[in-house]
């Protein structure tokens, strides 16, 4: 098991130029547990639009939903993270809620409400895990590798995306399509998930206690928005708010895809795996590229990438350029948005608000991105496909202008020191120190 160190120095020497134990543990644990989740949920799409038949602004209501609902959960975890160092714990919470609720699928017998009810349970279970489980990343690496570090995890947790429908599939065919043992299985590999990190992820020692003061102790909404406190945290969390509110959604592209294209619908769970694996390629190489030359760049350019995506839609008629194209751009933006944000993040905030403040990070974006679901559906349910389109790739130009606007242009240092780390004391020269304590000269 890996010892826990709240050390930046320390754990510059021996992260530098790999990626340390914690890391590659949690990353063990996100691969293992995306497989559970994406083997039941790599069709939803499909099912809720082709198979119940809801319009676009019934599906971008529900999608986003289930987003919002995560990203409001992100709060509470991230602030039970932070009292007392209890990162791994909230963490660990969170992830066996997600294996549980594949008992729930068991249970619901293809009722609507069970199904319903089994699926918020993993999202709930998703939305506590996620800040402590970032929080734990940036606090086991130096400032100047938390892109690799980000890159890593992301890498190994897109690995299990591409594999869960995978094993789904082979399962389904191996058993003439009993979804009962996808369920069980599922639950199987989310419990092995919750024993990797019990086994071999390192707990954040407690926080030192402060020294009483006179005055009450602040509210806990005033705790939990210390964060935004720091200007250059309310700047990020602006320019990502804007960029999350004219983001549609990758659900919606599949199902543009399936509809431009009239392929059969059983190809339709394989789409994700393409856009997965350029995730997989591209994740650690844009996360070092970040540490070098700054993570604002590889965060715009990555939803520049969206933008080509969106405006593929609208240049193209050609079937292999369309679905080659978007699936590449789209997995060129999650590469070099997803990790790269929390690394912008990790830089700018005290340990003792990591957590709080990624989840209020990830909740505003989550939030603006369920507006931009919810509105996207309106106008493809009222102006059609096509002029919603033009919509969203105006409103996403529009959001890059002002975030490159709101972004400095290096948003952190690529050597900045630990925060709230105490400036390491110059060494003394020889002379100046005491007889009996300088080196003997030969």
């Amino acid at each position: 098991m890996y010892l826990a160190t709240t050390d930046a120095a320390a754990t510059a020497k021996v992260t530098r130029g790999r990626v340390g134990g914690p890391v590659l543990a949690l990353g063990a644990v996100s691969l293992v547990t995306d497989v559970s989740s994406e083997m039941v949920t790599a069709v939803l799409p499909l099912y809720f639009v082709l198979q119940l038949g809801l319009s676009p602004l019934q599906f971008g209501f529900l999608d986003g939903l289930y987003n919002g609902v995560t990203a409001l959960v992100r709060l509470a975890g991230g602030r039970a993270a932070d009292r007392g160092g209890r990162h791994k714990l909230v963490a660990g919470a969170g992830y066996a809620l997600s294996a549980l609720s594949r008992l729930g699928l068991l249970l619901a017998g293809g009722g609507t409400l069970g199904i319903g009810a089994a699926l918020a349970a993993d999202r709930i279970g998703k939305g506590v895990r996620t800040a402590p489980r970032d929080a734990l990343i940036s606090l086991s690496a130096p400032p100047d590798a938390l892109g690799r570090a980000f890159g890593v995890h992301r890498a190994m947790d897109t690995t299990g995306a591409l594999l869960g429908p995978l094993a789904a599939f082979a399962l389904l065919w191996a058993t003439a399509d009993a979804y009962d043992a996808v369920f069980v299985v599922s639950f199987c590999v989310g419990l092995l998930g919750v024993l990797l990190l019990v086994a071999f992820v390192p707990g954040r020692a407690a926080a030192p206690p402060h020294p009483r003061e006179p005055h009450p102790a602040p509210r806990a909404r005033a705790r939990l928005l210390a964060p935004l406190r720091d200007p250059a945290f309310r700047r990020l969390c602006t320019a990502a708010g804007l960029l999350g509110a004219a983001t549609i959604g990758d659900s919606f592209l599949y199902l543009l895809l399936q509809r431009r294209l009239d392929f059969a619908v059983s190809w339709f769970p394989l789409l994700p795996l393409g856009a997965a694996a350029v995730y997989l390629l591209l994740a650690v190489p844009v996360g070092r590229l970040g540490d070098r030359i700054g993570r604002r760049v590889p965060f715009l350019c990555g939803h520049a990438a969206l933008l080509g995506g969106y405006l593929l839609f609208l240049a193209t008629e050609r079937g292999a350029v369309l679905l080659v194209g978007v699936l590449l751009l789209l997995g060129v933006f999650y590469a070099a948005t997803d990790g790269v944000l929390m690394a912008l993040a990790g830089p700018v905030l005290p340990p003792a608000h990591r957590a709080s403040g990624m989840a209020l990070l990830q909740t505003g974006q989550a939030l603006c991105r369920l507006l931009a679901a919810a509105g996207f559906g309106a106008a493809w349910t009222l102006w059609g496909a096509g002029p919603a389109l033009v919509a969203a790739a105006l409103a996403l130009a529009a959001a890059l202008v002002a975030a490159g606007m709101l972004l400095p242009g290096r948003a952190e240092p690529p050597h900045s020191p630990q925060p709230n780390a105490p400036d390491p004391e110059p060494e003394p020269e020889p002379d100046a120190l005491p007889p009996e304590r300088r080196p003997s000269r030969p």
